[in-house]
């Protein structure tokens, strides 16, 4: 193996999923010379085995309940079975046409794009090992960007019968009667689709008080309601002790010895930073459980121009975080002062069924911050929208407000309703007040009027609601 001479950037990024490679496209643009260092594949976790992979399969869900659902609206449909391979081979098409896209972007910016395991070997320096042999790349600035891998629990191995979720978006068959172990997103999203796909039954472990438990404690409680409606079954409050597998399950028990037994156990308590033997402590970067501390404004390390993004760095672990940390911190070392990336505003999206949307306070956070008697909320029930009857989906709309303030919040729920995340997060994040929001047109008959209609009420002018 021979090493190649060092090789000088201006920006040397480790790790190719959202952040990294936004980082890399926006550096090129702003006329930096840019090498991306990834072990696996460009787009990481998100575009091959998370974000994408998932979507594309609650989108067949989606399709198979409409398809269930046709006799209320007068279509005789019968759903004779699902595809497996047919299904994954869908996913993995639309995976591949997005990697093929990323791919020709990278080049065509001129992106030094290094195929490797890279490691921090100096404040400034990545050490790649690659096919050919070993190469240093030393950067003016690092991004670090490495991403994260899917946690267990002391004692609990995968494999076999205990999957995570990269595992089980390749499972060759639809579970008869999965245990999720986790109700955070990727916990009630796969729970969704193996239900919509035709499981028997599905069980949902989690040891807090609620599903989805970072959300408002009104969007976590209304979707305990409609998983109750669908048959998804959930145990709240318990923790999980142990978990065994026989021929063909498993069996796991909780701390109150209560037992449930299954086909599968999906394994979703969150995703842990992918920071170990990757040099950073080795190069005095301050770390905290893993994770890297970067400043909240600048996303600089305790080592002067050597950045951190997406989730490696404390918070909100979204690819669409990482992909604008990415930009901020290429723009930022271009010299264009960015404005910093406050995380409360960024928009947090779950895609079971119904879809949750949140941008913002929740109202407890809104509490701490204002005290109890300076919020303000409001919930509009999509019961008076005319679309949602037409999708035949209940739901919400709750917005939380500073009083005589602006609005701080904007939680919802209900079938679709993802896709008026991008209004709700303009709200939040230019701080607008309920007579704003009220004095725009919402076109008719749209999901969207919804947001209107809590606006105009919490203005104190409702119009299809009560004040």
């Amino acid at each position: 193996m021979t090493e190649s001479p060092t090789d000088q950037f201006d920006i040397v990024i480790l790790g190719g999923g959202s952040g990294g490679y936004a980082a890399a496209l926006r550096g090129a643009e702003l006329g930096k010379s840019v090498a991306l260092v990834e072990k696996d594949k460009l787009g990481g976790t998100c575009l091959h085995r998370g974000c994408v992979p998932t979507k594309a399969l609650l989108h067949v869900g989606e399709v198979a309940d409409n398809a269930k659902e046709g006799s209320t609206f007068g279509l005789d449909i019968d759903v004779k079975g699902v595809d497996v391979e047919q299904m994954l081979g869908f996913k993995d098409k639309v995976i591949g046409r997005l990697y093929k896209g990323l791919q020709g972007l990278v080049k065509s910016r001129k992106v030094e794009y290094v195929e490797g395991f890279g490691r921090l070997s100096g404040p400034k320096t990545v050490t790649v090992e690659t096919e050919n042999g070993t190469r240093t790349l030393t950067g003016e600035n690092v991004v670090l960007a490495s991403g994260s891998f899917s946690k267990s629990l002391p004692g609990l191995e995968l494999g076999g019968r205990v999957l995570d979720s990269e595992t089980a978006l390749q499972l060759p068959e639809i579970p008869k009667n999965p245990i999720i172990l986790g109700g955070g997103v990727i916990g009630v999203e796969f729970a969704s689709v193996w239900k919509s796909l035709g499981a028997e039954s599905v069980t949902i472990v989690e040891g807090l008080p609620h599903l989805i438990a970072n959300e408002d404690e009104s969007l976590s409680k209304a979707l305990e309601r409609a998983f109750k409606k669908r048959g998804i079954a959930f145990s709240l409050g318990i923790f999980f002790e142990k978990c065994e597998q026989t021929e063909n399950g498993v069996k796991v028990t909780l701390a109150d010895g209560t037992v449930y037994e299954g086909d599968y156990l999906l394994v979703a308590v969150g995703r842990g930073p992918n920071t170990k033997d990757l040099g950073y402590e080795d190069q005095g970067i301050t770390m905290d459980r893993g994770f890297v501390l970067a400043d909240t404004e600048t996303l600089e390390t305790s080592v002067p121009g050597v950045y951190a993004v997406g989730d490696i760095v404390p918070g909100l672990q979204l690819a669409h975080r990482g992909f604008q940390q990415g930009i901020f911190v290429a723009e930022r070392i271009a010299g264009l002062n960015p404005a910093p990336i406050l995380e409360s505003g960024i928009p947090r999206v779950t895609y079971c069924e119904p879809q949750v949307g949140s941008v913002g306070l929740t109202e407890k956070q809104a509490k701490e911050q204002f005290g109890d008697d300076g919020v303000e909320s409001y919930e509009y029930g999509l019961g008076g929208n005319g679309k949602s009857q037409i999708l035949a989906t209940t739901g919400f709309v709750k917005l939380v407000r500073e009083k005589d303030g602006p609005v701080v919040g904007v939680h919802m729920i209900g079938t679709n309703m993802s896709e008026q995340i991008g209004e709700a997060q303009l709200i939040v994040n230019w701080e607008a007040y309920p007579e704003d929001v009220a004095s725009l047109v919402h076109a008719h008959p749209t999901q969207n009027e919804a947001l209107g209609e809590a606006h105009l009420a919490l203005a104190g002018k409702p119009l299809h609601a009560h004040a």
